[in-house]
């Protein structure tokens, strides 16, 4: 939002949200039967084209999000908040506003005449008047905009990305967008005066400006020397990113469109463009200080990483509706990932002080990690992620969610022994992830109620609640049998079998039946040990996060949610490696034995001495879900 929000700054279909697509409901209807009842087919091109400039800009985003990870050429070093992805969420409104001109241009002043497929003379005109014309107005309309009476009430809205993305092009207020279109449709305009219109060379101009926004507001370089080194003329021609990074760092510079020629004939270039876009173009890629190693989890997870689409990736994970309309896009672009033996891959990279943490995908569902047919090669992919990251120079690699499974790797001991030089460290995170579960439990409590599969995060936690005189109550002999075998004559005193389910604390784990949550008292507190969440079905219950810890304000570039926890949290068993990387451990932690509890305890004091917080567990009357209940 601008400072001081002028006239006509929202769009007209902001009440309507998500939902704001059903403005294109009637247009889609009738070009279908346009199409179906007398075979006119250019209000289904329409369509068609709105469709392609989405497709087009998700690609850029993902492009520019990849590229980010990686850090090279990377032009403004600094990060991108939450607050920057909820503004920029509505980078899609212009592309239906341009879609409900195209269609009242149809309708109202073409008819039913046929706009020919291709005409040159259309095409070279449209060139020309977007060099000679629309530059130029462009050019004078966006220093009006920076006049402090417009700046303040409209264009501040889109200079509050310092550090912009490809989508930050187009966010804008509405009324500032009437303009642009205005300006945009010249050439448009003045070829179906003159009967020179066609469908390609609108669809290209279309096309053209919507790469050359998306290309200008990358934050990093990609256009290569050669470009200019061939023609130099060039540099007047056509921007490159670091040019108009600097308008958006220095405000009062670099104020052209796609030609920088104005800039350079009113005086208005920024001096330092041509040693920006140099020294950009040498950042070599950045070498991280850890890795965290995850996979993807449903296939609609597919959306909710960095790369994907912004505002989902930007709430905790979960099914919204309309991903069930992209359901046939979603099978084939898994089957792609999962079927061409992809490697991983940076989808996001963060700070914390000195130290730097990249995130890595393995191109694996949750699924695969469940089949036989899969483990052998996704245990050949950790292990190839883990040497090459040891070739990089990487201290230290975390294995989260299935990545580190018992059956699969023994929590990461395979690799270590296979290879026992490594001078990567290798860590699980069950050491944090234990402590922040028995850290959860309220003060006083004197007996929790324990309900799944049997990790080595359990152990962990029933050790240190049976060595404090908690009574831990377990429902299943085999886990009552398999629990006992790490405890002590003391401690197993406190292990009880019991077929009593009133203790108001669980703790669950994988595993964990509809029925079992049934018989739960009410208000009931369900403290999950596992990676993955217990299907919430109790209302009169609270539900508390899979092990986690807020992060500190000072780390940065975070801008998308893990899984299914809250926005600036992060999971036990990530937070695990980046204290390792902090606190310079030199040993491994990972592997089926047991860690002590002065090193669990060691880690969570190193936790807190660093800046996370553990997450607190709120009572019940402050717990929406049970309000609305009662």
């Amino acid at each position: 939002m601008a400072s001081r929000p002028g006239f006509l700054t929202d769009w007209p279909w902001s009440p309507l949200g998500s939902f704001k697509y059903l403005v294109l409901a009637p247009l889609v209807i009738d070009s279908i039967y346009s199409y179906a009842t007398m075979q006119d087919h250019e209000k289904l091109l329409i369509v068609a084209v709105t469709v392609w400039r989405i497709v087009h800009s998700q690609i850029w985003i993902s492009f520019s999000r990849y590229q980010t990870a990686k850090g090279t050429k990377r032009i403004v070093n600094k990060s991108i908040e939450f607050a920057q992805v909820d503004r920029e969420q509505t980078w899609d409104d212009q592309i239906i506003f341009n879609t409900l001109i195209f269609y009242l241009t149809k309708v109202y002043v073409t008819g039913t005449n046929t706009i020919p497929f291709w005409r040159t003379d259309g095409v070279v005109l449209i060139a020309l008047l977007h060099a000679g014309l629309v530059e130029f107005i462009y050019y004078w309309f966006h220093r009006a905009l920076h006049h402090h009476f417009l700046y303040s009430r409209y264009h501040s809205h889109h200079h509050s990305s310092i550090v912009t993305e490809p989508i930050t092009s187009v966010v804008h207020p509405f009324a500032e967008h009437i303009g642009y279109t205005i300006i945009l449709a010249l050439p448009l305009v003045t070829a179906l005066l003159c009967g020179t219109i066609s469908v390609v060379s609108a669809a290209l101009y279309v096309t053209y400006i919507d790469f050359m926004n998306n290309l200008g507001h990358c934050n990093f370089e990609l256009i290569p020397r050669s470009f200019f080194t061939l023609f130099p003329p060039l540099k007047f021609l056509c921007y490159t990113p670091s040019f108009h990074s600097l308008h958006h760092t220095q405000f009062r510079t670099n104020y052209s469109l796609f030609m920088p020629m104005y800039d350079y004939i009113y005086g208005t270039n920024d001096k330092s463009s041509d040693s920006l876009y140099e020294t950009s173009l040498d950042k070599e890629e950045e070498k991280p200080d850890a890795i965290h190693l995850t996979h993807l989890t449903s296939l609609d997870s597919i959306y909710h990483l960095r790369l994907g689409f912004a505002s989902l990736s930007s709430h905790p994970l979960s099914s919204r509706c309309y991903l069930f309309l992209m359901r046939p896009f979603t099978q084939l672009l898994s089957f792609i990932l999962t079927s061409f033996s992809f490697p991983t891959f940076a989808f996001e990279r963060n700070r914390l002080g000195d130290l730097t943490f990249h995130s890595h995908l393995l191109p694996k569902f949750s699924s695969h990690y469940m089949s036989q047919h899969h483990k052998e090669s996704i245990n050949k992919m950790i292990e190839a992620a883990i040497l090459e990251a040891e070739k990089k120079g990487v201290r230290v690699m975390s294995l989260g969610l299935l990545n580190q499974g018992e059956e699969l790797n023994g929590y990461g001991e395979m690799y270590v022994r296979k290879h026992p030089n490594l001078k990567i460290r290798i860590v699980d995170g069950s050491s944090l992830a234990a402590e922040v579960v028995v850290h959860s439990i309220p003060v006083g409590t004197r007996e929790v109620l324990f309900r799944g599969q049997i990790t080595k995060v359990a152990r962990a936690i029933v050790f240190s609640l049976c060595q404090n005189d908690i009574k831990v109550m377990v429902l299943r002999e085999e886990e009552h049998c398999k629990l006992a075998e790490f405890l002590d004559g003391n401690c197993k005193e406190n292990l009880v079998l019991t077929t009593n389910y009133s203790p108001m604390i669980w703790l669950v784990g994988d595993g964990l039946s509809v029925e079992e949550q049934k018989m739960a008292r009410k208000g009931t507190r369900f403290l999950p040990f596992s990676q993955f969440p217990p299907t919430e079905i109790r209302k009169d219950c609270f539900y508390h996060t899979t092990p986690a810890m807020i992060i500190p304000d000072s780390a940065q570039n975070i801008d998308s949610c893990e899984n299914w926890l809250g926005r600036r949290v992060m999971s036990a068993w990530r937070v695990g490696g980046i204290v390792h990387a902090l606190e310079g451990w030199e040993e491994h932690e990972c592997g089926r034995d047991d860690s002590t509890i002065h090193h669990r305890r060691r880690v969570w004091e190193a936790a807190l001495r660093n800046g996370f917080q553990p997450l607190g567990l709120p009572s019940l009357e402050t717990n929406k879900e049970f309000k609305s209940s009662k």
